[in-house]
């Protein structure tokens, strides 16, 4: 195991572990705080800042993946990278062990230790959804259901019988959050782009049903937002049932807790997050699985130590009792106060506690489309799909010029409808510690059939290949044998 470091003399050494919305933010706060008085370390598995709100837009083909990644080196300036996944803490000699993308482990030694891990898909005890469905967490999750979608309808298309046709272009979202709900928005507008050039049998069209245990579309959100959501995608032919979950998924269907079955070979899993594991590995107390914090977003005991994101329980200063919810807002929010805060440990300004003003929400339906409540005031249509991209223009820290041309050449010319193929399914597992990487485990250890069968007959056909070489062979042999003894 290898150690390291990038200490300077005298000056203290602060690790950041995530590079996501609390992260980032972080750093950046920071590394403009203490103007290079800081030696700044942030451990991340990937070089990028991943932009998730825009993630649904990449799954439908609107933007190209780049577009919602922000290179860290970049834009962290004076910030030190690490490649690698964070797999203990180890608070008594202040060390943060992580393994690299090769596999190599190594430790970081840290003054100040900043948690901002975030989150990873959460799982129910649904019989075959592990095997069955994918999470949306991270970029190749959106790759490769960008790549499924359009494999989907082309091979619905091609279909023998309509039995066949329907459950290819049938999909299934379930969870009908902020994500689910956006999933479902673009992606009816995406494969109705599709079939315009590729229709299917006649009177066929692409079904998308959204599902979910709670009353209404986006229950955590203002009633107003969750009716105009509801709204927009009803009239779009979006199967919205709520009170309703999945019994069990199979690899041609899912089985609904109401008795009725949805024939289908595409379960979209965004029932909603949970903390990444490593903060249970830190063995300090947790709130439902993430890390106890101050107002202050400091650890108790260790004042070294602070968390912020979907990781830390972060006392909700203006609702007591309650914690503050798992958002990007707070993550981005609590990102600047935990970076202000480590600043002020080192002698740098002043710390601070984490209060939050609800500025609204916003939700981009597709197309022109939106629901948003700005400071309050409820707006539907194009206005709030206005208001929708402006917020994620300004609140993007890099690829602005990019995503408004992605945008603009998508109002004006039709989508590519092709997969790459990059990413296949056993990439993307469900139970993953890491969805923002893509997994590259044997075929014939997962249990994903579709890329399995092909797997197999590839290897069919190379054993037939091989065994008729080998008959060649043989008898390429007697006969050599028999000139021989002829000759004799």
């Amino acid at each position: 195991m290898s150690r390291t470091s990038s200490r300077t003399a005298g000056r203290p050494h602060v690790v950041i572990v995530g590079a996501g919305f609390a992260g980032f933010q972080a750093a950046r706060t920071l590394s403009r705080l203490t103007r290079r008085r800081v030696d700044i370390t942030v451990l991340n598995p990937t070089d990028y800042f991943l932009y998730l709100p825009l993630l649904p837009q990449v799954a439908a083909g609107v933007l190209e993946p780049r577009r919602v990644t922000v290179s860290l080196t970049g834009s962290l300036r004076h910030v030190r990278l690490v490649l690698g996944e964070a797999d203990g803490v180890d608070l008594d000699r202040r060390t943060v062990h992580y393994t690299g993308p090769e596999g190599e482990s190594g430790e970081l030694g840290y003054d100040r230790l900043v948690l901002a891990v975030g989150s990873v898909n959460k799982l129910l005890p649904v019989p075959g959804v592990a095997e069955n469905a994918h999470g949306f967490r991270g970029l190749p999750e959106a790759l490769y259901l960008r790549d499924h979608v359009t494999r989907q309808i082309e091979l619905a298309a091609a279909a023998g019988d309509a039995e066949t046709c329907r459950s290819r272009c049938t999909f299934v979202v379930v969870g009908a959050g902020y994500t689910g709900v956006e999933v479902a928005a673009h992606g009816q507008l995406f494969t109705q782009s599709l079939v315009r050039r590729q229709p299917l049998r006649a009177g066929i069209r692409p079904r998308w049903v959204l599902l979910d245990i709670a009353e209404r579309v986006l229950p955590e959100l203002d009633r107003r937002l969750s009716d105009t959501a509801d709204r927009v995608l009803r009239r779009r032919g979006v199967e919205v049932r709520t009170g309703t979950s999945v019994k069990e998924a199979t690899r041609e269907g899912v089985l609904l807790d109401d008795g009725d079955s949805v024939p289908t070979r595409t379960l979209v899993w965004c029932v909603g997050v949970r903390p990444d594991p490593l903060v249970e590995s830190v063995g300090k107390p947790l709130e439902r699985g993430r890390l106890l914090v101050d107002p202050f977003l400091n650890v108790p005991e260790h004042p070294e130590v602070f968390a912020c994101g979907d990781a830390a329980a972060v006392p909700d200063l203006a609702k007591p009792g309650q914690y503050t919810a798992m958002t990007a807002q707070h993550a981005w929010r609590q990102g600047k106060v935990a970076g202000t805060n480590v600043a002020a440990s080192l002698g740098v300004g002043e710390r601070r506690s984490y209060r939050h003003h609800d500025l609204g929400f916003t939700v981009d339906l597709g197309g022109v489309s939106g629901a948003a409540n700005p400071l309050g005031v409820p707006l539907s249509g194009p206005l709030a799909g206005a208001v929708t991209r402006g917020y994620h223009l300004a609140a993007m820290p890099g690829n602005r010029v990019r995503v408004a041309a992605d945008w603009l050449l998508d109002a004006a010319l039709p989508r590519q409808g092709v997969q790459l193929g990059l990413v296949r399914s056993w990439n993307v597992p469900l139970e993953s510690s890491s969805p923002e990487l893509a997994r590259v485990p044997a075929p014939e250890q997962t249990g994903h059939t579709d890329d399995k069968q092909a797997e197999k007959k590839t290897t069919e056909k190379k054993t037939s290949d091989k065994k008729t070489s080998d008959k060649s062979g043989d008898k390429n042999t007697e006969t050599k044998n028999t000139e021989k003894k002829n000759q004799e």
